[in-house]
Protein backbone atom coordinates (compact mmCIF):
# COMPACT_ATOMS: atom_id res chain seq x y z
CA UNK A 1 0.00 0.00 0.00
CA UNK A 2 2.91 2.37 0.72
CA UNK A 3 4.29 1.92 -2.83
CA UNK A 4 0.92 2.69 -4.40
CA UNK A 5 0.62 5.80 -2.25
CA UNK A 6 4.12 6.91 -3.28
CA UNK A 7 3.32 6.28 -6.95
CA UNK A 8 0.06 8.20 -6.64
CA UNK A 9 1.84 11.11 -4.97
CA UNK A 10 4.55 11.08 -7.64
CA UNK A 11 1.97 11.14 -10.45
CA UNK A 12 0.08 13.92 -8.69
CA UNK A 13 3.25 16.00 -8.31
CA UNK A 14 4.24 15.29 -11.91
CA UNK A 15 0.78 16.38 -13.12
CA UNK A 16 0.97 19.51 -10.97
CA UNK A 17 4.39 20.37 -12.43
CA UNK A 18 3.11 19.86 -16.00
CA UNK A 19 0.13 22.12 -15.30
CA UNK A 20 2.46 24.78 -13.82
CA UNK A 21 4.73 24.54 -16.87
CA UNK A 22 1.74 24.81 -19.23
CA UNK A 23 0.50 27.93 -17.46
CA UNK A 24 4.03 29.37 -17.47
CA UNK A 25 4.31 28.78 -21.23
CA UNK A 26 1.31 31.06 -21.76
CA UNK A 27 3.24 34.05 -20.39
CA UNK A 28 5.14 34.96 -23.58
CA UNK A 29 1.90 34.59 -25.53
CA UNK A 30 -0.26 36.87 -23.36
CA UNK A 31 2.23 39.43 -22.06
CA UNK A 32 2.03 41.79 -25.01
CA UNK A 33 -1.75 42.23 -24.75
CA UNK A 34 -1.77 44.26 -21.52
CA UNK A 35 1.21 46.31 -22.66
CA UNK A 36 -0.53 47.35 -25.87
CA UNK A 37 -4.00 47.66 -24.35
CA UNK A 38 -2.86 49.91 -21.50
CA UNK A 39 -0.85 52.17 -23.80
CA UNK A 40 -3.73 52.43 -26.28
CA UNK A 41 -6.08 52.98 -23.31
CA UNK A 42 -3.98 56.01 -22.31
CA UNK A 43 -4.01 57.32 -25.89
CA UNK A 44 -7.81 57.00 -26.07
CA UNK A 45 -8.24 58.55 -22.62
CA UNK A 46 -6.16 61.54 -23.76
CA UNK A 47 -7.95 61.69 -27.13
CA UNK A 48 -11.36 61.66 -25.45
CA UNK A 49 -10.44 64.76 -23.46
CA UNK A 50 -8.56 66.61 -26.21
CA UNK A 51 -11.18 66.04 -28.93
CA UNK A 52 -14.17 66.05 -26.54
CA UNK A 53 -15.57 62.89 -28.12
CA UNK A 54 -17.61 60.59 -25.91
CA UNK A 55 -17.03 57.56 -28.13
CA UNK A 56 -13.26 57.87 -27.52
CA UNK A 57 -13.82 57.86 -23.75
CA UNK A 58 -16.09 54.83 -24.06
CA UNK A 59 -13.50 53.05 -26.20
CA UNK A 60 -10.86 53.89 -23.56
CA UNK A 61 -13.06 52.27 -20.91
CA UNK A 62 -13.41 49.08 -22.96
CA UNK A 63 -9.65 48.99 -23.58
CA UNK A 64 -9.08 49.39 -19.84
CA UNK A 65 -11.36 46.43 -19.07
CA UNK A 66 -9.58 44.18 -21.56
CA UNK A 67 -6.22 45.49 -20.38
CA UNK A 68 -6.97 44.50 -16.78
CA UNK A 69 -8.22 41.05 -17.82
CA UNK A 70 -5.17 40.41 -19.98
CA UNK A 71 -2.87 41.75 -17.24
CA UNK A 72 -4.42 39.26 -14.83
CA UNK A 73 -3.62 36.43 -17.24
CA UNK A 74 -0.09 37.79 -17.73
CA UNK A 75 0.58 38.11 -13.99
CA UNK A 76 -0.81 34.65 -13.16
CA UNK A 77 1.14 32.95 -15.95
CA UNK A 78 4.21 35.04 -15.11
CA UNK A 79 4.04 34.01 -11.46
CA UNK A 80 4.09 30.37 -12.53
CA UNK A 81 7.02 31.02 -14.87
CA UNK A 82 8.77 32.85 -12.04
CA UNK A 83 8.34 29.94 -9.65
CA UNK A 84 9.88 27.58 -12.19
CA UNK A 85 12.78 29.99 -12.85
CA UNK A 86 13.38 30.39 -9.10
CA UNK A 87 13.51 26.63 -8.63
CA UNK A 88 16.15 26.32 -11.37
CA UNK A 89 18.31 29.09 -9.83
CA UNK A 90 19.53 30.24 -13.24
CA UNK A 91 19.25 33.99 -12.82
CA UNK A 92 19.59 36.76 -10.25
CA UNK A 93 16.47 36.64 -8.10
CA UNK A 94 16.41 40.42 -7.54
CA UNK A 95 15.64 41.06 -11.23
CA UNK A 96 12.92 38.42 -11.30
CA UNK A 97 11.43 39.76 -8.06
CA UNK A 98 11.50 43.36 -9.37
CA UNK A 99 9.72 42.22 -12.55
CA UNK A 100 7.09 40.34 -10.53
CA UNK A 101 6.62 43.27 -8.15
CA UNK A 102 6.14 45.87 -10.88
CA UNK A 103 3.83 43.53 -12.82
CA UNK A 104 1.65 43.13 -9.73
CA UNK A 105 1.76 46.88 -9.03
CA UNK A 106 0.74 47.55 -12.65
CA UNK A 107 -2.19 45.14 -12.44
CA UNK A 108 -3.41 46.57 -9.12
CA UNK A 109 -2.92 50.15 -10.32
CA UNK A 110 -4.97 49.68 -13.49
CA UNK A 111 -7.55 47.61 -11.59
CA UNK A 112 -7.96 50.53 -9.17
CA UNK A 113 -8.35 52.91 -12.13
CA UNK A 114 -11.01 50.56 -13.53
CA UNK A 115 -12.91 50.44 -10.22
CA UNK A 116 -12.90 54.22 -9.79
CA UNK A 117 -13.69 54.89 -13.43
CA UNK A 118 -16.62 52.46 -13.24
CA UNK A 119 -17.87 54.26 -10.13
CA UNK A 120 -17.73 57.66 -11.85
CA UNK A 121 -19.37 56.30 -15.01
CA UNK A 122 -22.22 54.69 -13.04
CA UNK A 123 -22.76 57.88 -11.01
CA UNK A 124 -22.61 59.88 -14.27
CA UNK A 125 -19.80 61.99 -12.83
CA UNK A 126 -17.14 61.08 -15.39
CA UNK A 127 -16.89 64.66 -16.67
CA UNK A 128 -14.61 67.69 -16.63
CA UNK A 129 -11.80 67.58 -14.10
CA UNK A 130 -12.41 63.90 -13.33
CA UNK A 131 -11.62 63.04 -16.95
CA UNK A 132 -8.37 65.00 -16.73
CA UNK A 133 -7.44 63.14 -13.53
CA UNK A 134 -7.88 59.85 -15.39
CA UNK A 135 -5.71 61.12 -18.24
CA UNK A 136 -2.93 61.79 -15.72
CA UNK A 137 -3.49 58.41 -14.05
CA UNK A 138 -3.37 56.59 -17.39
CA UNK A 139 -0.09 58.29 -18.31
CA UNK A 140 1.38 57.47 -14.89
CA UNK A 141 0.30 53.84 -15.38
CA UNK A 142 2.37 53.68 -18.55
CA UNK A 143 5.42 54.31 -16.34
CA UNK A 144 4.67 51.10 -14.39
CA UNK A 145 4.27 49.21 -17.66
CA UNK A 146 7.61 50.58 -18.88
CA UNK A 147 9.46 49.52 -15.70
CA UNK A 148 7.83 46.07 -15.74
CA UNK A 149 8.84 45.63 -19.38
CA UNK A 150 12.37 46.83 -18.67
CA UNK A 151 12.88 44.07 -16.11
CA UNK A 152 11.07 41.49 -18.27
CA UNK A 153 13.22 42.41 -21.25
CA UNK A 154 16.34 42.04 -19.15
CA UNK A 155 15.24 38.54 -18.10
CA UNK A 156 14.76 37.52 -21.73
CA UNK A 157 17.55 39.36 -23.54
CA UNK A 158 20.27 39.28 -20.90
CA UNK A 159 19.56 35.91 -19.25
CA UNK A 160 17.65 34.09 -22.01
CA UNK A 161 14.67 33.21 -19.81
CA UNK A 162 11.98 31.52 -21.88
CA UNK A 163 14.14 31.07 -24.96
CA UNK A 164 14.66 27.74 -26.72
CA UNK A 165 18.43 27.89 -26.24
CA UNK A 166 18.10 28.05 -22.46
CA UNK A 167 15.25 25.51 -22.40
CA UNK A 168 17.31 22.97 -24.39
CA UNK A 169 20.36 23.42 -22.17
CA UNK A 170 18.24 22.81 -19.06
CA UNK A 171 16.87 19.52 -20.40
CA UNK A 172 20.24 18.14 -21.54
Amino acid sequence: MGAVSFADNYQELNLERRVMESIAQLHPLVIHFPIVLFIIYAVFEISGVVFKKDYLSKAAYILLIFGVLSALAAVLSGNQAGEIAKSLRILPSEILEAHEEFATISLLYFFAILVFRTYFVIKKKFVGTIKIVFVVLSIAGCFFIFITGKYGGELVFKYGVGTEVVEKSLHE
